[in-house]
């Protein structure tokens, strides 16, 4: 069985529906829970793969939230190796910052069920094969990334252009939330209740009533994608 290392920052935004394809996969998640105080690696060669998940720090963050300096060079270091790296939400933006992309707060926030629109290079793309042009998909960020040189954007939303990063053969980054289940939505409604209430553009009742409808839509489209990134750890 392969590892595959797994940064998780709060306990509330794991896997999601990753963990039970991992298994079905024959891959092992090897979890660093940097709200534990796990400890990042200087390197993940040991790995066949590495997963960046999200949370609610900022890249830029990093006296506050030393961690983020070791994710960062973890990350530059896969890239160097061209090892197979998903990063979601935070993971894109650590993603986009390893590579040499700004990283900063956008003018405003996603939250809920939003519309993403496939650029011409997504359209193309392998693990992106037979996805509508537009569909919908679950946010939570404000913060945003320009797409690194050496990158390629592959969907946009109305607000933010960058929403699904590829840099280099192998490397993902996923501003969205495909992994999601409605119990994940359910409980970061009730975990981050604060930020949610200072925002008066968001109506988190319909979010929540909107979400029963859009889980098995999304994970119809997150399935695939994940599973043609997993077959990547075998190259």
């Amino acid at each position: 069985m392969s590892d595959i290392l797994v940064i998780q920052h709060v306990e509330s935004e794991g896997l999601g529906i990753i963990g039970p394809m991992l298994r079905a996969a024959g891959l092992a998640a090897d979890f660093v829970r940097v709200f534990n105080g796990g400890v990042v690696p200087q390197d993940a060669r040991t790995h066949s793969g590495l997963i960046v998940l999200g949370g609610p720090m900022g890249v830029y963050e990093e006296e506050d939230y030393p961690f983020i300096t070791d994710e960062l060079r973890l990350i530059e270091s896969g890239l160097r190796r061209g090892l197979p790296v998903l990063g979601i939400c935070l993971g894109a933006q650590l993603l986009a910052r390893a590579a040499g992309a700004r990283v900063y707060k956008g003018g405003t926030k996603e939250i809920g069920w939003y519309k993403v629109r496939l650029t011409e290079a997504g359209r193309g793309e392998r693990l992106l094969v037979g996805l509508p042009e537009e569909f919908t998909v679950f946010q939570w960020h404000g913060d945003t990334f320009d797409c690194p040189s050496a990158g390629v954007n592959l969907a946009s939303s109305e607000l933010f252009p960058n929403q699904f990063i590829k840099v280099g053969n192998a490397a993902y980054g996923i501003q969205f939330h495909l992994e999601v289940t409605e119990a994940m939505i359910r409980e970061w409604f009730s975990v981050n209740a604060g930020e949610v209430k200072a925002l008066k553009s968001i109506d988190p009742a319909m979010v929540l009533k909107e979400t029963p409808g859009n889980i098995p839509a999304i994970h119809a489209l997150g399935r695939p994608v994940i599973s043609r990134f997993l077959r990547l750890l075998d190259n």
